[in-house]
């Protein structure tokens, strides 16, 4: 065979193997990881699919897909957040330690869980004041953590908000770096942002467009949800002017997940009064359409969480497991 000829023929194979993986990879669906209530009973995490990412099936027939009793401290867990991590075939989950009935300063931590199919995780609890018994006992809350990637540190970045009983103290976003196997944090609690006031229920994506974070909070001190951005995750944050969601009623757990077509993003939030959540879509992250309501009635009833885009081998495997009940 001549250099010619087996030029070809490699270039042929990558193809065929780019070709291929692209089309493993495809994103079909997403999945809407949530819980329930307040009640002890629904404080659980429950999936959910949709195949145009406003309108959801929920799983399993609306009952947990992962039971608090097995992986919390308090045997209770609520805003659960899921990332698909840079490798594509890897899921991390963090979730707020929490029983609501003990009280909103009842929380002292977060689960961290990892998966490589959506159906079985691994756990592991991290207890602040436990934890940080010199620099953190007075933790009270430490709500809706997440994770995203920190591009510039090359480590998964887990943020959320924290407060602890001090004089003065309120809500402020801070994070750690996970370790490599995702089972612990790094270091101590290290500060992110401070809207001035009450700042939870933070979600941070980034925005390859404008090449920039993208943070959506709320602010308790005001009516609904804000956003700030920043080019890098520890850089000072500016804060934008305006509000995101596109109702004048009281809403909170703000979610924000790029769209299938790669080209939209979809918003979503917990209208928690009249229960139902909004929907929204946004083509630059700087205007926000409202798309829907969708009512939480029945069998799916989800608070706080966030959705992800899913392959189609990966819907298969989650309908599998636990169908559409």
């Amino acid at each position: 065979m001549n250099k010619k000829g087996f030029l070809l023929i490699t270039l042929f194979t990558i193809l065929c193997t780019v070709s291929a993986h692209a089309g493993r990879d495809k994103m079909v669906a997403y999945l809407f990881t949530y819980f329930n209530s307040n009640a002890p009973q629904d404080e659980q995490i429950c999936f959910a699919l949709s195949d145009d990412g406003y309108n959801y099936t929920p799983l399993n027939g609306g009952a947990p897909v992962i039971e608090s009793d097995t992986i919390a401290l308090t045997q209770c867990v609520r805003d659960p957040h899921i990332l698909r991590c840079e490798d594509g075939k890897t899921f991390y989950m963090v979730v707020t330690d929490m029983r609501s009935s003990l009280g909103w300063a009842s929380n002292r931590g977060i689960v961290l869980l990892k998966s490589t199919d959506l159906i079985h995780w691994q756990h592991s609890t991290v207890n602040f004041p436990t934890r940080y018994t010199k620099t953190w006992k007075n933790v009270i809350r430490v709500w809706a953590p997440e994770t995203i990637y920190d591009r510039k540190a090359g480590k998964y970045m887990v943020f959320y908000s924290l407060r602890t009983s001090d004089p003065d103290s309120y809500d402020k976003i801070y994070y750690q770096y996970a370790n490599k196997d995702f089972t612990d944090l790094e270091g101590e609690p290290q500060w992110l942002f401070d809207a001035g006031n009450a700042t939870i229920d933070g979600d941070i994506v980034w925005n390859q467009a404008d090449k920039m974070y993208h943070l959506f909070y709320k602010q308790e001190a005001g009516r609904g949800i804000y956003q700030a951005v920043a080019k890098q995750l520890t850089d000072k944050w500016q804060m934008l002017e305006g509000n995101v969601e596109q109702t004048q009623e009281k809403v909170e757990g703000v979610g924000v997940c790029k769209a299938i077509d790669g080209k939209s993003w979809i918003i979503m939030y917990d209208c928690y009064v009249n229960h139902h959540y909004q929907f929204c879509r946004s083509e630059d992250l700087k205007t926000f359409q409202f798309v829907q309501n969708t009512e939480t009635k029945g069998k799916f009833t989800p608070r706080h969480g966030t959705i992800i885009p899913i392959t189609q081998a990966e819907k298969d495997r989650l309908l599998k497991a636990f169908g559409n009940k």
